[in-house]
């Protein structure tokens, strides 16, 4: 059986597409310091597309940087991870097919400046949509089927959840506070691959 292929772009530790069968899925995550989604030239037959360009220089949470915001910096990444999905959906098999290419495709990153360069958010949601009980206000951009949020009440304040090792301890020592502040939430991954197969 071929697997199909799921780019995941700019995806770190690989939290959003760690719910996909291996054996049913290519998973490709293609992020620093080995991949660069400014360079990156897609195979053929992508299945679907994950992107989560980092938030730095989009952030309404960026209060004490050492470097100033500079959203043209943060939106080369945005633009290259557009491409390679653009670059995707140009590979359509006929001129009367009337279906992308492309299964799905979302682009993610928190509440931020982000929404005045790709216009509002088709999707929002917090970490305790999806049974993780923290907060981090998302968006999404794209083509892809919703994930059903049942949400749970969220008694931590918000990032309260990178400094307890009871969630997720895998990763305590593995990856440093930012790295996991960063980590797409794990209720939403799963539920995120339940609606998009």
């Amino acid at each position: 059986m071929t697997r199909k292929i799921i780019l995941d772009l700019c995806g770190g530790t690989g939290s959003w597409t760690r719910y996909y069968p291996k054996d049913e899925y290519d998973i490709r995550v293609i992020t620093l310091p080995d991949n660069d989604v400014l360079t990156y030239k897609p195979p053929k037959n992508v299945y679907g597309i994950c992107a989560a360009p980092p938030c730095t220089m989009f952030s309404f949470a960026r209060m004490s940087a050492k470097k100033p915001r500079d959203l043209q910096e943060g939106m080369s990444t945005v633009i290259a991870c557009l491409k390679i999905i653009w670059e995707c959906q140009y590979k359509i098999k006929s001129s009367t097919q009337k279906a992308s290419p492309l299964k799905f495709w979302c682009l993610e990153n928190p509440n931020g400046f982000l929404k005045y360069f790709l216009g509002k958010p088709v999707y929002e949601f917090n970490p305790y949509d999806f049974g993780d009980n923290w907060k981090k206000r998302t968006q999404l951009w794209g083509y892809f089927n919703y994930p059903k949020k049942q949400p749970i009440k969220c008694d931590l304040p918000k990032y309260d959840h990178m400094a307890s090792k009871d969630l997720h301890p895998e990763f305590f020592g593995k990856y440093d506070r930012l790295t996991r502040r960063s980590m797409t939430p794990f209720g939403f991954a799963k539920s995120f691959y339940k609606e998009n197969k």
